[in-house]
C-alpha cells in the first residue's frame, strides 16, 4: 500500500488507508508524497494515538483524522480530505471562532462544550472536552491545528440528573420537615391523653413514611391514588375484602400524595376504632375520579356500620380532613356523620398546578 514516502502512515489502521486513498493533489496540500516534514510528523503522531484526534491543515482547513476520531464522527460521510467546516457544518457557528483562535497561534482547551450535531441522521445534543493546538510547519508559521477531543455527553447528563435528584431530595426534606412539624404541633395541642397523643402521632408519621417509600420507588415524584390508598389501609385493615376501590389511575404529585395518605390514615383509624370496620358486616366504599382538566373527586363511604356521631370537640383529625388536606388540592373537604358510618368527600384539583406551596 505504501511507498517509502508514506512511512508516516505505518500502523495507522483504517484511517491511514483512507488518508492514502484521498487525491490530495486536487487540494492545496498537494500530492501526499510532497508533504513537508511538519505535516508528516503531525500525521504520524496523530495516527499512532489511541485518543480521538484530527488535524485541520491548509488554507481550506482540510481534515485528517485517526481511527479513534471515527467514534466522534458517527455515521457522517467520509471526513478524510474534506474541509473541516463542511464536516461540522451544523456546528460551525459555534466551533468556527474557536478554530480561528487556534489558527492564530492560541492553544484552546474547553471542557464539556455543548453542541448540537448531526452524526446519526438527527440533531443530537452532545458535550465535548477538547483542545485545539496550533501546528507550525518547517518555516515556523501556523499551518494547521490538532483537535484532541473526548465526548463527555454521558457524564454531563449523569451530572444533570444528579443535580435534579439532589434538588428533589432537598425539596422533599423541606416539605417533610414542615409537615412533620405541623402534625406534631397540632397532635399534641389537641390531645389531652399523652398515650393517645403518642399513638396518633406515630400513626400519622408512619403514614408519611409509607408514602415517601412509594414516592422513592424508581425515582418517581408521583404516586397513584389506588396504590396510596391501599398502602394507607394496610396497617389498619387486615382484610381488604371489606373495602371496595373504584377509580381510574390518577397520579398525584408529592404534596398531594402525602396529604391524601394522611387523610386515609385518619379515616381508616376512625373506621377501625369507631366506624364500620368495628362490626363484622361493616364495609368501606372508596371511589375517586378525575376530569380531563384535572378536577379531582375522592369519596370515602362507610356502609352497614354503627351510627356515626360527630366529635365533642374539634380534633386535629377534623382539622386535617376539612382544612389541611383540601388546601393541598385547592378544594374542599366535608364530613357527613351518617346512620351507617362516616362519609368523607374531597373535591379539588389533581396535579402540580394545584400545589403552589410545595416549593416551601
Amino acid at each position: 500500500m505504501r511507498s517509502d514516502a508514506l512511512y508516516f502512515l505505518e500502523g495507522g489502521g483504517t484511517a491511514a488507508l483512507n488518508i492514502a486513498a484521498v487525491d490530495w493533489s486536487a487540494t492545496p496540500l498537494g500530492a501526499i508524497e510532497t508533504w513537508g516534514p511538519g505535516l508528516r510528523t503531525a500525521v504520524g503522531m496523530m495516527l499512532a494515538s489511541r485518543f480521538p484526534k484530527a488535524i485541520v491543515w491548509g488554507p481550506e482547513l482540510h481534515t485528517l483524522h485517526n481511527d479513534a476520531f471515527a467514534l466522534i464522527l458517527g455515521d457522517k460521510p467520509e471526513a478524510q480530505g474534506r474541509p473541516f467546516p463542511d464536516v461540522w457544518r451544523e456546528a460551525w457557528a459555534e466551533i468556527g471562532p474557536i478554530v480561528a483562535r487556534a489558527l492564530a497561534g492560541e492553544a484552546v482547551f474547553i471542557e464539556d462544550f455543548p453542541l448540537v450535531i448531526n452524526r446519526f441522521g438527527y440533531p443530537e445534543r452532545c458535550n465535548f472536552t477538547f483542545c485545539y493546538s496550533p501546528i507550525r510547519d518547517e518555516t515556523g508559521a501556523v499551518a494547521g491545528m490538532m483537535d484532541t477531543v473526548i465526548e463527555t455527553t454521558g457524564r454531563v447528563e449523569s451530572q444533570r440528573r444528579l443535580e435534579v435528584l439532589n434538588a428533589e431530595l432537598a425539596h422533599r426534606m423541606r416539605n417533610t420537615m414542615a409537615i412533620v412539624s405541623a402534625i406534631a404541633t397540632q397532635t399534641l395541642k389537641t390531645q389531652t391523653d399523652t398515650r393517645e397523643a403518642s399513638r396518633a402521632l406515630t400513626d400519622r408519621l408512619r403514614a408519611l413514611a409509607g408514602t415517601h417509600e412509594l414516592l422513592g420507588r424508581g425515582g418517581s415524584v408521583e404516586a397513584d391514588v389506588e396504590t396510596l390508598v391501599r398502602a394507607g389501609l394496610a396497617p389498619h385493615v387486615g382484610d381488604l375484602d371489606r373495602v371496595s376501590f373504584t377509580g381510574v389511575r390518577v397520579p398525584l404529585p408529592e404534596r398531594q400524595a402525602l396529604a391524601l395518605a394522611l387523610a386515609v390514615n385518619e379515616l381508616a383509624t376512625n373506621a377501625v376504632k369507631h366506624g364500620a370496620l368495628t362490626v363484622p358486616t361493616g364495609r368501606v366504599e372508596i371511589g375517586w375520579s378525575v376530569a380531563p382538566e384535572g378536577d379531582f373527586d375522592f369519596a370515602w363511604r362507610e356502609r352497614d356500620g354503627p351510627v356515626a356521631t360527630g366529635p365533642k370537640r374539634i380534633s386535629f383529625g377534623t382539622i386535617l380532613l376539612e382544612r389541611i388536606v383540601p388546601a393541598d388540592f385547592q378544594g374542599t373537604g366535608r364530613h357527613v356523620f351518617g346512620p351507617e358510618g362516616i362519609e368523607y368527600h374531597l373535591v379539588g384539583h389533581a396535579g402540580r398546578a394545584a400545589t403552589p406551596g410545595e416549593d416551601g
